[in-house]
């Protein structure tokens, strides 16, 4: 066998390269670039790797750690897992920069390669820069903390072990159950030792992912569940998208009339004016979801993993004797809520179980509630998108000017605070890739370096990113990126002055909003809605702040002026930051839905005693799914 001399981190460059993945009979190169910063744990390993090889991996250069993580989850997504990223550091803080990216790409079962340099594994001299000394272990450094948010976690302490640890982190990244975070930590000096690979480990290699189809005695029970029910209703998660099963659902739901609620992932598994189509569902559902949630009888999950925003803290399934099928390619999440299991890939599940429910359809009058539901929630949509709302809009008529200035591909990206809960609500899904709302973490900072990735990975679709200013002022460093990078995006930064989403929930438990608001500090305390004197509003000015990034930023006052900016930023040719102030008070309704936030048992504020009260009623409705 022949064989080539390389460095540890020239061979695993060259490897990475060589991955593909096959569905369906087509093949896709599976590591498709390398976001880095270089530091002395890295510089001399992979970052001269890839500036020898410059053909093999495109290099990309990210501001911030965590940013470039969150870049690479964002490609993921949109190619459907199949297309990733790498991720290169140095050890130190720009290896633990990337632990909450790790997280976030666990917990939402995407796959990005984590690659942070590590401390000498030789150990010449101990302690080195930035080097975590434990006394009663030597073997021990900062990349430990990857392991309980990495699916796969490796150290390569010789360069020899490349050769399994790559092979490994490729099978569980190209795996649908498996995929997430990977981390290879890498020593500094072994990445810069050479050894004699064998030509064989760089060679293309393809991995496959099968179609797996459920146990068929499964998928007859569960056919025999949904013809005897009264009320079925699926429930569509992220697991529907990925698999590319949006097509099968429909002819599911056109065949038998059961209706579907999306969680945050699945929204985008029907399009919004589907009659059986009833959008979101649970705490930051639609009315029409959680309606017909109360008395479902049978609940097909696909796809989802049954978070409690989707359950309404297991209070949306009202119904006496709910019984739960779930589809999903993870044994564990097919598993949730007592549940019949079928494990196997969404697509070929939906297909499977279309066939045995030829000649099944639901009662004619429970298709026309639903599909009347649907009507009279578009036209709540509606009314929220023209509110009309006086002297500052409301963040839905911002989504709404949004949505129709966004084209049926187009793509809206969004994470953490109140914009999500009311984008799950009201954006109007025409194409299942246009929805990109990271809600398994919900991580600030998400909303532009993750529209970032969407764009990398779709370049032909325009990519509009919705943020708050308090996201905004966490990460908008990957600015610069794009601009760098030629991409264009569309950054719509919403200034509600603060923390919204919680100073809503902080209202709710009975705390003034305490500690939320972007305020100078006033009669002792920072942040309380009750402080609110004149000039205490701190003095951001995030349209210049953009501006100063490279963007072409404006700020506008009025919904009208937004979408006549919205327009213009079509046309342009820029990365465009559209700067709007909104009323953090105007919020979009719950529609008969709750969330389990504890409130304080004993207090001395009347407030938090009243919200303490209302907690122990709603907490009634909570059950255990046995």
């Amino acid at each position: 066998m022949t064989a080539v001399r390389l460095t540890m981190a020239q061979a695993l460059v060259r490897f990475l390269a060589a991955q593909y993945v096959e569905r369906d009979g087509v093949e896709h190169r599976f590591v498709n670039g390398c976001f880095g910063i270089f530091g002395h744990g890295n510089v001399a390993g992979v970052g001269e790797a890839l500036f020898e090889r410059p053909d093999l991996l495109t290099y990309y250069q990210a501001r911030n750690e965590q940013a470039m993580v969150h870049a690479a989850v964002g490609y993921a997504r949109m190619r459907n897992r199949l297309g990733m990223l790498a991720c290169t550091s140095s050890i130190g803080p720009g290896a633990t920069n990337m632990v909450t990216g790790a997280a976030l790409a666990t917990i939402n079962r995407l796959p990005v390669l984590l690659l942070p340099g590590d401390v000498f594994a030789s150990r010449p001299v101990d302690p080195v820069l930035q080097q975590l000394e434990v006394p009663t272990r030597g073997d021990v450094s900062v990349n430990d903390a990857f392991q309980s948010v990495s699916r796969y976690w490796d150290r390569i302490t010789r360069a020899e072990q490349l050769m399994p640890a790559a092979l490994t982190a490729m099978r569980a990244l190209a795996s649908p159950a498996e995929t997430g975070a990977v981390t290879l930590a890498l020593p500094q000096d072994v990445q810069a030792e050479a050894y004699e690979y064998p030509e064989d480990f760089f060679k293309k290699r393809v991995w496959p992912i099968p179609r797996n189809e459920p146990d068929s005695r499964l998928l007859d029970r569960a056919a025999a569940m949904i013809r005897a029910a009264d009320r079925p209703m699926i429930v569509a998660g992220g697991g529907v998208i990925y698999s590319e099963a949006t097509d099968a659902l429909r002819r599911l739901a056109e065949a038998t009339g059961i209706p579907v609620g999306e969680t945050q992932a699945g929204k985008g598994s029907l399009p919004f004016d589907h009659p059986s189509s009833l959008g979101a569902i649970g705490a930051t559902g639609t009315l029409a979801a959680n309606r017909l949630a109360r008395g479902a009888d049978v609940v097909l999950g696909i796809g989802t993993r049954w978070t409690d925003f989707t359950t309404a803290s297991h209070t949306i399934f009202g119904n006496q004797h709910p019984h739960f099928i779930n589809l999903n390619v993870l044994e564990f999440d097919a598993a949730k809520n007592a549940g019949l299991s079928l494990v196997g890939d969404a697509r070929a599940g939906i297909e499977a179980l279309t066939s045995r429910l030829r000649n099944y359809a639901v009662n004619s009058s429970y298709r026309e509630l639903a599909a009347r539901l649907n009507k009279d929630w578009d036209r709540e949509v509606t009314r929220l998108y023209t509110l009309g709302h006086q002297p500052l809009p409301a963040q839905s008529e911002v989504i709404g000017a949004v949505n129709d200035a966004a084209g049926p591909r187009d793509v809206v990206v969004c994470a953490a605070g109140s914009m999500p809960g009311e984008l799950h609500k009201l954006w109007r899904t025409r194409d299942s890739k246009g929805y990109h709302v990271e809600y398994g973490y919900s991580c600030m900072g998400y909303e532009i370096a993750g529209a970032l990735g969407v764009k990398l990975a779709a370049p032909d679709r325009e990519v509009f990113s919705l943020v708050g200013d308090g996201s905004y002022l966490m990460m908008s460093s990957e600015i610069v990126t794009a601009i760098q990078e030629g991409i264009k995006l569309i950054i719509v930064l919403v200034d509600n002055h603060g923390f919204n989403s919680i100073g809503g929930l902080s209202r709710a438990l009975g705390t003034d909003g305490f500690g939320t608001q972007y305020r100078y500090r006033h009669n002792g305390s920072i942040g309380r809605d009750s402080d609110k004197a004149p000039g205490a509003v701190l003095p951001i000015d995030l349209a210049a702040n953009a501006s100063s990034l490279g963007a072409a930023a404006v700020r506008v006052k009025t919904v009208a002026e937004l979408r006549t900016a919205l327009e213009d930023a079509k046309r342009s040719e820029r990365l465009c930051v559209l700067c709007i102030e909104v009323d953090r008070y105007e919020g979009v309704p719950d529609y008969e839905s709750w969330w389990d936030v504890p409130v304080s048992e004993v207090a001395t504020v009347d407030a938090v005693k009243a919200a303490r009260r209302s907690y122990e009623n709603s907490k009634k409705n909570e059950r255990r799914y046995l």
